[in-house]
């Protein structure tokens, strides 16, 4: 009896505590995008424990050309996937889409056609409509989705190619909001804004938030609903911070994301904000770091952490686990993904481990 009222004893301790001492689920699976003129063969799937940080048991989900960028709709249920290209009709890239069934990638329709060289996707919030940015392309094209998320024709294109008779239109990232678009035009050295009206969007009353010639603007992030917008740039390695001011985005400050005693060549590359907004992200391809910035929530000010080794070659991508507790870096040329425990309270990130894998360049997980 003793033994028994002891062991109801522990059983009433663990219902008081949620049933579950860890409450959390332990295991997401992360999608890997990648070139494939190498040994990759397209899309892969790892599992990946958020309580050791561990990635394990990986498999090619999904076999297509160049991969670079993939990205999940909102209910997770399609995963879309640009290929990297200009080899299709009048040398366009495309664009296609995945259901998940059962935990396996099945193409949803064919491959539709978008500009050359299709590098970013964005899916807005209410799963409503896709945008493809096209480097070389120099365009968007902004897809309608049905209610089972698969791309509609006649989408609308956004060509940036006609803006600018003197620069060369690049355009390598776009992010919807509430009631428009913004898109990041490398060659344009700006980030263009566009609102919605009558189911197109179209140039907004502040169309052009520039930048200085050289800069190179890549991708970016919001901070603070809007209030803030931080714009990571390839060329000149710098992340701006502009502040929103009634319709307009003013520049605020500029952060170099390089060590003052790094003289090689680098170009910066992706950035993110952590889910708690105190620490922002961002990796140096040719530095081979990612930089780190605490965020001044009052003012949206950054000032600067410190650096890591990404432990590879060319980090392209980086995300930030679904628990918040580990960031991943795709390193493009050294053919691994590294795996760093992120102090959630000094924003500092610790090495794990890493796994090989060809040409990895877009980390995506299944939340």
């Amino acid at each position: 009896m003793k033994k028994l009222r002891i062991i109801m004893l522990c059983l009433s301790m663990l219902s008081l505590m949620g049933c579950n001492t860890n409450t959390e689920q332990a295991m997401y699976n992360l999608y890997v995008g990648t070139y494939t003129n190498g040994e990759s063969k397209g899309i892969y799937k790892f599992t990946f424990n958020v309580n050791t940080g561990a990635l394990t048991d990986k498999q090619l989900a999904a076999t297509i050309e160049n991969p670079s960028y993939i990205k999940f709709a909102p209910d997770n249920s399609i995963l879309y996937s640009v290929l990297e290209t200009d080899s299709f009709e009048n040398n366009s890239g495309g664009v296609t889409a995945y259901e998940l069934i059962n935990g396996k990638l099945v193409q949803k329709g064919g491959v539709a056609t978008v500009g050359a060289h299709p590098c970013h996707i964005a899916v807005s919030d209410d799963g409503k409509n896709l945008a493809v940015s096209s480097y070389t392309g120099g365009s968007a094209t902004i897809f309608d989705l049905d209610d089972s998320g698969s791309l509609q024709g006649n989408p609308q294109i956004i060509d940036h190619k006609s803006l600018d008779t003197v620069k060369v239109s690049h355009v390598h990232s776009a992010e919807f909001i509430k009631d428009g678009l913004f898109i990041a035009d490398l060659g344009l050295v700006a980030v263009k804004r566009y609102k919605l009206a009558n189911g197109m969007y179209v140039p907004h009353e502040r169309a052009s938030i520039d930048l200085p010639d050289g800069a190179g603007p890549r991708h970016f992030t919001f901070g603070q609903n809007g209030k803030y917008l931080y714009v990571i740039n390839e060329l000149n390695s710098s992340i701006t911070v502009f502040e929103r001011e009634g319709s307009s985005y003013v520049e605020k400050e500029v952060h170099a994301t390089l060590s003052q005693d790094f003289s090689g060549e680098s170009y910066s590359a992706d950035i993110h904000l952590s889910p708690d907004g105190k620490f922002l992200y961002g990796s140096n391809r040719g530095e081979q770091t990612i930089v780190i910035f605490k965020v001044d929530k009052a003012t949206g000010s950054l000032s600067l952490v410190g650096r890591e080794s990404v432990r590879g070659d060319w980090p392209r991508n980086f995300v930030i686990d679904p628990s918040g507790r580990f960031l991943l870096v795709a390193n493009q040329k050294s053919s691994n993904i590294v795996v760093f425990k992120r102090n959630q309270e000094q924003g500092a990130l610790e090495f794990l481990e890493e796994m090989a894998l060809p040409n990895p360049v877009c980390l995506e997980f299944l939340d």
